[in-house]
């Protein structure tokens, strides 16, 4: 048996032993003070591997124990409440989830009532005051998924959600104030928001987390009805952090993707009511309806015609939401279709209560305010027949109520379907739902235009001579780029924020390295919005720059994701690509000396557009010209000198696109079809080897690349031989001869047999070529190096 097993396992048994037996305070202190060190809160504390041992195996067996002894003469064995106080320590102290679930149990197992279950009751109320609940769901957002963890998290899953409703049972009329839905659910809301916090730091370290338990409390608690109490607090602190920051609106979104199905309408409804707008909707869900099928049936299907107790604030941040971005807004149009062909059903506006067939007019002309002549354009011969059907529908009713609201959506449509036609006009009385409508249907302006008062007054200027300006929205900030290019729905924004991303990287190297890696993903993902002139060059330029600020991290995490799942063929050669023209920008002699000269210019200097003045160029033309030189040295700079940066993180840009290119995915297989891809690879490694020139690593690199050219070299694809023959010249270019010849003398022979075989038979020419250039290199190499034996 293990040792330290077995020594955590006798001292608690001695423990239980004593606690159950002995009737001596001073006897049963000291035992509780020995335990304690298992804990980690004394002075001298056991090990980490037994302080674990005894978490994981024997600490629910010590609190049943201490549950067991709990009676007034065992607490009075010791004055001023001593022993009561350490006796609470143990659940208010070691892991939160056992502690919980023995509380719990405790209670659920006590009389009813009686002094054990009062005390356990309010050393309940103690652990959650004591914030110890965030503990209880913070510890099963790192639990790796098993069947022992399931297990374990239904059973936290029922107590938290359903603890006001174990201790109503339980303690009837004597329930403590704590345990009262309407002060326990606001409470669970704010452990919620201290747990989503720790994974948000987390993940900034880089440390792998699951909100899944989170989402799961989060559904369950509005299935039970709870939705305003713990979304209440909620959506406004989860409002303030997702403005502008990514990570938490991600986090947010994987949140609500996680809650299972059964709760999704639940938990989706509540965000609706809760949030202030479409804006806040949208950072909280972003594109959930088109990733989760559930929650699309939810938002354009249940809330809009199984139920209208949704009010209008709800239904204008729901279709709202559904128009503020373009991968949501086809769900917009096909609602529309949807609402305007249940608003024309004959059989619908028989059966269906009035109120609800307000609420679906309503629904439709907000739909028209959200959708764009064009969009309308594609869908018009649809939506006007659906329209022509409805109106005489709605004519031919004999409620006034129901004929009214045709005729108001019947102009409003009308007029938005075919602005071109003549307009559809009726007369009806106007009243309060009537003037509501009205104003549905009028869109919001974007702002308020500026006063025409007394303009006539003032002299025109002359504005001939002025350009657009576009600088309005350019970014000032490295972070502000992000945010635009991330959750932004304005284009022009966008198209600024893309082309100011480079310069501001260089410029401020500290501020980029703190979000290096989300700007990395942003870019590799990005896609034109827009036509914007030279997009893939600004997205590759930007995403250099963001390479070259941050090599070690942004380039192992693209040499990382070059063989990730869902990446297209494209993509992975972008990041070929990338790595490649950042190591060269690394590898270039006085680059720091260039960056620093992109700082703003001195108080002294002048702008280097600035035009010289004439008289100042005739002078010096003449001087020239009449100026006689014996002796003309070179007028140019010497190249500045300086480190190869490239040197120091050249590892993180090779050895991860090595580790796997014989390892198929699902959509990616180097060695199959994706032929092309393999070329590429083969060309930027052995770009890469030729920038890391004499450095220390080298040699590891050298190696390594040549037990990739040995495993490919018979590789039918023309392309693909002829990068792994660049490789082979890079590796003889890049590493010392000394080098060469102290640790790779196999590696060299076996390449000089294969070049031989390929300069003399191989079917492509430029292979043939780069063979024997490879076999040049080689034998100039060959004084240097011990005889090489003809092959």
């Amino acid at each position: 048996m293990d040792p330290v097993a077995s020594a955590v396992r006798l001292a608690v048994q001695e423990a239980v032993h004593i606690l159950s037996s002995s009737e001596d305070g001073g006897h049963i202190i000291s035992t509780l003070q020995s335990l304690r060190r298992y804990l980690g809160e004394t002075e001298t504390q056991a090990p980490p591997e037994e302080q674990e041992e005894f978490s994981r195996t024997h600490f629910s067996t010590i609190l049943r124990c201490l549950v067991g002894k709990l009676n007034p003469d065992w607490l009075d064995l010791l004055p001023d409440g001593q022993l009561e106080e350490l006796w609470a320590s143990f659940f208010l102290e070691g892991p939160a989830d056992q502690a919980f679930l023995v509380l719990m149990e405790s209670i659920e197992g006590a009389a009813s009532p009686s002094f054990r279950l009062m005390k356990m009751a309010r050393l309940l109320a103690r652990f959650l005051s004591a914030g110890r609940m965030a503990a209880v769901m913070e510890g099963q957002c790192g639990q790796q998924a098993g069947p022992a963890s399931r297990l374990l998290q239904e059973a936290l899953l029922t107590r938290v959600v359903g603890l006001p409703d174990h201790l109503g049972n339980r303690l009837q009329r004597e329930t403590l104030a704590a345990f009262f839905p309407q002060n326990y659910f606001p409470l669970l809301g704010e452990e919620v928001l201290r747990v989503l916090q720790a994974v948000v730091d987390s993940l900034r370290g880089g440390l792998d987390c699951s909100v899944s338990f989170l989402s799961q409390v989060l559904g369950k608690a509005c299935v039970h009805g709870r939705q305003k109490e713990i979304l209440g607090v909620l959506v406004p602190r989860l409002t303030v952090l997702t403005q502008g920051n990514c990570l938490w609106q991600r986090v947010c979104w994987r949140l609500v993707e996680c809650v299972p199905d059964r709760a999704m309408e639940a938990v989706l409804k509540g965000l609706v009511e809760a949030a202030p707008g479409p804006e806040v909707l949208s950072r909280l869900l972003g594109n959930l309806v088109t990733k989760s099928k559930k929650a699309q049936f939810v938002m354009t299907q249940k809330l809009l015609f199984l139920q209208y107790s949704c009010s209008m604030p709800m239904l204008q941040s729901l279709l709202g939401y559904l128009a503020m971005d373009s991968q949501r807004r086809p769900l917009l149009v096909q609602a529309l279709k949807e609402l305007l062909e249940t608003w024309g059903s004959s059989s619908a506006i028989r059966h269906t209560p009035l109120e609800q067939q307000r609420y679906v007019n309503k629904a439709l002309l907000i739909c028209l305010t959200h959708l764009g002549e064009a969009e309308l354009r594609a869908s018009r011969d649809e939506l006007l027949a659906s329209l022509m059907e409805g109106v005489k529908s709605r004519l031919d009713s004999s409620l006034p109520p129901v004929r009214r609201l045709g005729m108001i959506v019947a102009e409003v449509a009308s007029a938005r379907l075919h602005p071109e036609g003549p307009p559809l006009k009726f007369q009806y009385e106007e009243d309060e739902l009537t003037r509501e409508m009205l104003a549905l249907a009028v869109p919001r302006p974007a702002a308020d235009g500026p006063s025409e008062a007394g303009d006539d007054e003032l002299v025109p200027y002359d504005m001939s001579g002025d350009g657009e300006q576009r600088g309005s929205k350019t970014p000032a900030y490295v972070r502000d780029c992000l945010e635009a290019l991330t959750a932004s729905e304005d284009w022009e924004r966008w198209e600024e924020a893309l082309r100011a991303l480079e310069g501001l990287v260089l410029k401020s190297p500290a501020a980029t390295r703190e979000v290096s890696l989300e700007l990395a993903k942003v870019l590799l993902h990005l896609e034109e919005k827009t036509a914007v002139a030279g997009f893939e060059r600004l997205r590759q330029r930007a995403l250099v720059a963001v390479t070259v600020t941050d090599p070690a991290r942004v380039a192992e995490y693209l040499a990382v994701q070059f063989y990730a799942l869902n990446y297209s063929l494209r993509q992975r050669m972008d990041i070929l690509d990338v790595l490649a023209l950042a190591a060269q920008e690394l590898s270039r002699p006085g680059r720091l000396g260039r960056a620093a000269q992109r700082g703003s210019p001195g108080p002294g200097s002048q702008p280097s557009g600035a035009a010289v003045p004439a008289w100042k160029a005739v002078v010096e033309e003449r001087v020239r010209r009449k100026t006689r030189r014996f002796c003309k040295g070179s007028t140019g700079r010497a190249a500045a000198a300086g480190p190869n940066e490239f040197n120091a993180v050249a590892g993180y840009f090779f050895f991860p696109l090595l580790q796997r290119f014989d390892r198929p995915v699902v959509t990616f297989d180097l060695l199959g079809d994706d032929q092309l891809v393999l070329g590429r690879l083969a060309h930027t490694l052995g770009a890469l080897m030729y920038l890391a020139v004499n450095t220390a690593v080298a040699v590891p690199m050298g190696k390594a690349l040549l037990e990739f050219v040995w495993a490919l070299r018979f590789h039918g694809d023309a392309y693909v031989r002829r990068g792994l023959l660049s490789a082979v010249s890079s590796v003889l270019l890049s590493v010392p001869a000394e080098w060469l010849l102290a640790d790779l003398p196999d590696e060299l022979l076996e390449a000089r047999s294969w070049l031989a075989d390929v300069a003399e038979q191989d079917a492509d020419e430029d292979c043939r070529l780069l063979a024997v250039k490879a076999l040049l290199l080689l034998e100039k190499l060959r004084n240097r190096l011990l005889p090489l034996p003809s092959p």
